[in-house]
């Protein structure tokens, strides 16, 4: 059964984080809270969890759209190709926050990863999230929890979802309730950026 551990987005606990991350660095499976819906995540440099991530999505690994959970953009570089200015002050304007952005992947991304061209980053606006990613010294990969439910996209409430993933995952973290709605996705791989799903995150940016 997963381990239930509470944190505060004002000032999460630092030994709970190490919790998380060990469990991160042991090729476990968490769920998280992010300024957004909560997400399923892992080691991105851990292929053996990324493997149980897509199976449990039901998704082939080198298809699935997973995003890179960063927690500032330095990691940039070990990921994403080059990129213009315009395109940079974009990013520092919109993050952190609600926003996914499709960049041009690098030779250097995970083996798992290596034959796309292109790779979601995401810095979500949320203490808890990035306190994971530093502690842990590189990205998760992550993805949103959807839910069966016709009405309701995604749960928000971490009770609720313990229930229903305390035996899929190995750590389910409570940070308070969540959101309903999902980050704005935007392509940023050719001139012009393209919105390929607007979410929470406003276009103002652009």
């Amino acid at each position: 059964m997963a381990q239930f551990i509470k944190l505060y987005n004002e000032n999460p606990n630092s030994k709970e984080i190490n919790k998380v991350v060990k469990v991160l660095q042991n090729g476990g499976i968490i769920i998280y809270p992010t300024d957004t819906v909560y997400g399923l995540g892992c080691d991105i440099t851990n292929t053996k969890a990324l493997e149980k991530i897509a199976k449990i999505k039901g998704v082939k690994l080198e298809k699935a759209n997973f995003s890179f959970i960063c927690n500032d953009l330095s990691h940039l570089s070990d990921y994403v190709k080059q990129i213009n200015t315009p395109t940079y002050k974009i990013l520092k304007r919109a993050l952190p926050g609600p926003y996914t952005f499709i960049l041009p992947g690098s030779n250097s991304l995970p083996k798992v990863f290596k034959k796309r061209k292109t790779v979601g980053i995401r810095v979500p606006n949320n203490t808890i999230a990035r306190a994971i990613v530093e502690a842990l010294g590189n990205p998760i990969v992550s993805t949103s929890i959807h839910d069966e439910d016709e009405i309701i996209e995604y749960t928000t409430d971490p009770e609720l979802i313990f229930e229903k993933w305390q035996n899929i995952v190995d750590v389910v973290v409570d940070g308070g309730f969540g959101d309903n709605y999902a980050s704005t996705v935007i392509d940023l791989t050719d001139d012009y950026p393209e919105v390929i799903r607007e979410g929470k995150g406003s276009l103002d940016i652009l």
